[in-house]
This record gives structure tokens, C-alpha cells and sequence, in this order.
């Protein structure tokens, strides 16, 4: 998530109330998580498991929550709780507006596009032309739509990451800030569940076609012309790259990728990544001509367990 305008590490530390090291005058651009950061970027760390991670990223300052030694060429902002303040910046630079219509006043639609009744549309979603939204679709703030996309009833764009710190009171949730972004000629089914990135993009790919009751966690990123069908599940951070074909109730850890013109086969937890061109099953997931062998030679064990 990038900022309006380059703020300086002064006028952080400040907003935030915190301590830094580095130049008082050193820019900053904007906020990510750690999988996306560039130059100009702020990224917390809570953790020493992941300090040398968040020391050693794109990030050039670290929100961290102990004082240590600061890599050349960065900056650093210390703090108590990390967590908080990160959300502190996003409620700062990027505040939940509340809408007043069902379809917003920022909201920009182009030529031809059909919207159906009861449809929701938020604060400066951006919708391209000859694209049909169906009756009941919820659009939240900051999406953005391609040319020729059709969404099907009961379908949720931009709802807040699954994303959550453990502390002894309960759960405290990270504030998303992201976007969802559609490409062109995307289709959606009914009641699908595209959440938005905390400080990036959800994006799916032109020409990806997706079945009913199909869930993609924030953050994730789905190539050009794949097809997903019903009642998969999608988490967090994944790459699914292009022509990849994922089958029904199929389910995946966050932070994998799956390569190009991979065929997921129906029922298949995603474990860990796999390479594109192969198709896969089974639960751990392995290359499925691997899977149906073992089967069949656990079945062969067996029958002669039984015989002998």
C-alpha cells in the first residue's frame, strides 16, 4: 500500500509515538507485508524468529519490537507492539469510508456494463465496460474490475483478510488494506468469496473462469485462463500461475505456488508447491500417475496379506 504522498521517518515516528534510527529525513512510501515490500516500503516484525527476514527484505524501514543493529541504508522504528502500530498506519493512510448508496458516488462503471438489483457497490471501485453483475453481489470499497467480467449472484469482492494475532484477551485482527483486482473477461460464480489483500492486491488473471462457492484468501494471485471449480479453497499469499486447472473441493496452504498448466485433480490438498505441466492428487498432494500407483500397490499388499 503506497502512500499519497513520501512521508518521512520523523513524521512516523511522530503519528506513531515511537522511537526510530536513521536519518530524521529518511522517506518513506508506503506499507507491506513482507512478501511484496519494495524500496520505500515499511514492514513490521514481532518476532526474532523473522528478524533477520524483515532486516534483509526490499523493506528499507522495519517496525520491529527490539533495538538492533540497523542494516546500511535503512531505517528502523521501535516499538512495543509492531502489530498495533502497523494497523495504526493503516487506519491512518488508508481509513474505512462508509458508504451512503448501495452504489457509491465514487464508484466510476463504464459503457454497457448491467447491474442487477440489491448489488453493492463501494467507495472507488473502478468497473470497465460490457460486464455483468448479477443480482446480490457485494463489491467493497477499492476494487477493481476489468472489461467483460461477469460476477454471479451472491458473490463477495473485498472482504477483510483472515488474519489474526493471538493475544491473552482474544484474537486481534490485522486491517486489511488492500485491493481486489479482476482482470478482463473474468467470470465469477455464485456466492464466491474473494477476499482483499492486507497492504497488496487479490488478483485473478484475464480469461480465468471460476465455478460456485469457490473462496481465494487475500493477497493471492491467479494467472490468465485457469479454471477453478466449485467449493475450492484458496489460502492466503498463493501464486497460482497461468492455465492452471484446480477441480471441485480441492484445498491449499497459504504461501504455495502452483506452475503453469498444472491440473489439480478433485478432493487434493495443496500441501506444498508443485511444478507446472503435471497433474496432481491425493492428500499429501503428489504427481497423480505416483498416487494411483501406490494405491494400487497397497491394494496388491494387502490382497496377498489376506491370501497368504
Amino acid at each position: 500500500m503506497k502512500f499519497k504522498n513520501p512521508q518521512t521517518l520523523q513524521q512516523i515516528a511522530n503519528l506513531l509515538e515511537v522511537d526510530f534510527i536513521g536519518d530524521e529525513s529518511f522517506e518513506i512510501t508506503g506499507i507491506n507485508e513482507i512478501h511484496v515490500v519494495e524500496n520505500g516500503d515499511i514492514v513490521f516484525v514481532d518476532h526474532p524468529k523473522y528478524y533477520d527476514k524483515a532486516l534483509n527484505s526490499a523493506a528499507t524501514t522495519i517496525l520491529i519490537n527490539k533495538e538492533v543493529d540497523c542494516p546500511e541504508g535503512k531505517s528502523l522504528l521501535i516499538s512495543d507492539d509492531p502489530f498495533r502500530d502497523f494497523n495504526k498506519l493503516t487506519q491512518h493512510f488508508n481509513p474505512f469510508i462508509a458508504s451512503k448508496n448501495n452504489i457509491s458516488d465514487t464508484a466510476i462503471i463504464g459503457e454497457n456494463t448491467i447491474i442487477q438489483p440489491n448489488v453493492f457497490i463501494g467507495e472507488y471501485v473502478v468497473i470497465g465496460e460490457n460486464c455483468t453483475i448479477h443480482a446480490n453481489v457485494t463489491i467493497n470499497n477499492n476494487c477493481d474490475i476489468g472489461d467483460n467480467v461477469v460476477i454471479q449472484s451472491n458473490t463477495v469482492l473485498g472482504s477483510d483478510a483472515f488474519y489474526y494475532k493471538n493475544r491473552p484477551e482474544g484474537f486481534d485482527k490485522l486491517i486489511s488494506g488492500g485491493k481486489v483486482v479482476l482482470e478482463d473477461n473474468v467470470e465469477l460464480g455464485a456466492s464466491c468469496t474473494i477476499d482483499r489483500g492486507v497492504t497488496g492486491n487479490t488478483t485473478i488473471g484475464k480469461g480465468t473462469k471460476i465455478d460456485n462457492q469457490v473462496h481465494v484468501g487475500h493477497d493471492t494471485i491467479i494467472g490468465e485462463k485457469c479454471l477453478i471449480a466449485a467449493q475450492t479453497g484458496i489460502a492466503g499469499c498463493c501464486i497460482i500461475e497461468d492455465e492452471v486447472t484446480i477441480w471441485g473441493q480441492v484445498g491449499t496452504n497459504s504461501g504455495i505456488t502452483i506452475g503453469k498448466g498444472a491440473v489439480i485433480l478433485g478432493q487434493t490438498g495443496v500441501t506444498k508447491s508443485v511444478t507446472g505441466g503435471k497433474s496432481y492428487f491425493g492428500t499429501p498432494i503428489s504427481e497423480s500417475r505416483e498416487k494411483l500407483k501406490e494405491m494400487a500397490e497397497i491394494k496388491r499388499l494387502l490382497k496377498e496379506r489376506k491370501n497368504g
